[in-house]
């Protein structure tokens, strides 16, 4: 909620170092999971775990992908083309050539799996076992009813990269309904879940309606609304929540990622 404390943590994490020093922290703590956008220095960050797999064996990324803001400034640094270049998975021919394909025959699943590759290049060699689609796309998917694409995303991860696929959402009940709807069972989702209801597009109420059947593993993010609520109450009535599977939350300093830990083992008894 402050572009100041956000200005300051980008200068504070300019380099690859700093990043490191807070997921060994967390991964200290018995936090094994990093969930990230595929930005640049994310690339930087997997090849640091896959060279030390002594110091990191059960260090596990959840890509969450497209990074929206690294392709909409290129475009608009370089142009479309030169874009494709520059994220090509498999060389520019190729690209263009599939691109090409693509348009003419309508088939938008060929260009979704050129963005997963693409996405996918900077993890190689690390542990992916899920591979979340970001919100930005999933809701866009879900509000003109292309619901095959969800689909195709579920099938392609999980014959391409042997991972589960994940979605996130800001429309927690209508995603569980599509998804389970079209043959995905069981689906995990990512969504905004707090006691406020801040950015939970139906309702607290229907929210909880829907976690509780308990047919999806829901994953709560923003469970302190962007800091409107504080830690300890926010944790409390998340963790409340009957079929919640897990948390995702963000940190930045060491005290903070072992305090999060202990109030959520504290409330689910761990």
């Amino acid at each position: 909620m402050s572009e100041d404390k956000a200005r300051a943590q980008s200068m504070r994490f300019r380099d690859t170092e700093s990043i490191m020093k807070v997921l060994d922290n967390a991964y200290d703590a018995g936090i094994k999971v990093f969930m990230c956008t595929t930005y640049d220095r994310v690339g930087d960050i997997a090849d640091i775990v896959k060279s030390n797999p002594d110091r990191y064996p059960d260090f596990e990324f959840y890509p969450c992908m497209p990074y929206a803001h690294k392709y909409a400034n290129s475009v608009g640094e370089v142009g479309i083309l030169e874009t494709l270049k520059r994220f090509s998975p498999s060389g520019v021919l190729g690209t263009m050539l599939t691109g090409a394909m693509s348009v003419v025959t309508q088939d938008v699943n060929k260009m979704l799996r050129l963005l997963v590759d693409a996405e996918m290049k900077r993890f190689e060699g690390v542990k992916t076992p899920v591979i979340f689609l970001q919100n930005v796309i999933t809701d866009f998917i879900l509000g003109l009813k292309g619901y095959q694409f969800l689909v195709e995303f579920h099938r392609y991860v999980q014959e391409k990269y042997n991972a589960e696929a994940g979605f996130i959402t800001m429309n927690l009940p209508l995603l569980i309904k599509v998804l389970t709807e079209n043959g995905i069972e069981n689906p995990i989702v990512c969504a905004n879940i707090n006691k406020i209801g801040f950015r939970m597009c139906g309702g607290v109420e229907a929210y909880k309606e829907v976690i509780a059947k308990n047919n999806a593993r829901v994953v709560a993010m923003s469970v302190l609304a962007s800091g409107a609520i504080p830690p300890r109450e926010a944790l409390e009535w998340v963790c409340g929540l009957e079929g919640l599977d897990s948390i995702v939350f963000g940190a930045s300093s060491k005290g903070n990622i072992v305090q999060t830990k202990q109030l959520i083992d504290e409330f689910w008894g761990l």
